[in-house]
């Protein structure tokens, strides 16, 4: 099994805990704290302060994203659009349903808590988002679905799946997650061009 290292284990508490609290009610000393690692690694390891460290949970978070869209896709018996966006969804639903409605995606906290007020993390966010559209346009087009709508259509599942989610957190209910599943899975599917 990997150790990860002080800095590895900071920036993973950070996503973490922007997951539960935002930027803003993410303290440093709680990171260190959570992160398990000494005191002094913090300037250390993130000279650039609070935002060099939140930069980098987010750029974390969009390539653990991109991993978890091929992991779900591979892992696919039947190759559809539809399974592919019941699996992510499905993530969220277990999560919910297993330990509650605390947290949520780190890169909408940061978005809400953070664009306005930082060029800098506004684009770790956006390119956090884009890492994680990619990959998704991509598994689309393999599975059938024309480049340029799978484009559309992965910004389409993102944003739903993003809204189900901050819906579902609100009414502490799955019920919005069951509800994209269950309206966009025909959309994507019939995007399918059979050959």
């Amino acid at each position: 099994m990997k150790t990860y290292s002080p800095r590895e284990r900071m920036v993973f508490s950070a996503a973490q805990l922007i997951r539960t609290q935002g930027v803003s009610g993410t303290g440093m000393r709680e990171v260190v704290a959570r992160a398990e690692a000494p005191r002094g690694s913090l300037q250390h390891y993130f000279p650039g302060g609070k935002e060099q460290l939140v930069d980098e949970a987010i750029a974390w978070t969009g390539t653990y994203v991109a991993k978890k869209v091929r992991q779900y896709a591979d892992r696919l018996v039947e190759k559809t659009p539809a399974r592919l966006y019941e699996a992510l969804v499905a993530q969220w639903r277990d999560e919910f349903t297993s330990a509650g409605f605390a947290t949520g995606c780190p890169l909408v906290a940061a978005t809400a808590d953070t664009v306005a007020a930082s060029e800098r993390l506004r684009a770790a966010v956006s390119k956090a988002f884009r890492n994680w559209h990619g990959p998704l346009a991509e598994e689309l087009t393999a599975m059938g679905v024309p480049a340029g709508r799978a484009a559309s259509l992965a910004l389409v599942m993102i944003s739903a799946l993003e809204g189900a989610i901050v819906l579902a957190r609100a009414h502490q209910d799955v019920a919005p997650l069951d509800t994209v599943v269950k309206e966009l899975g025909p959309l994507l599917d019939g995007a399918v061009e059979h050959v």
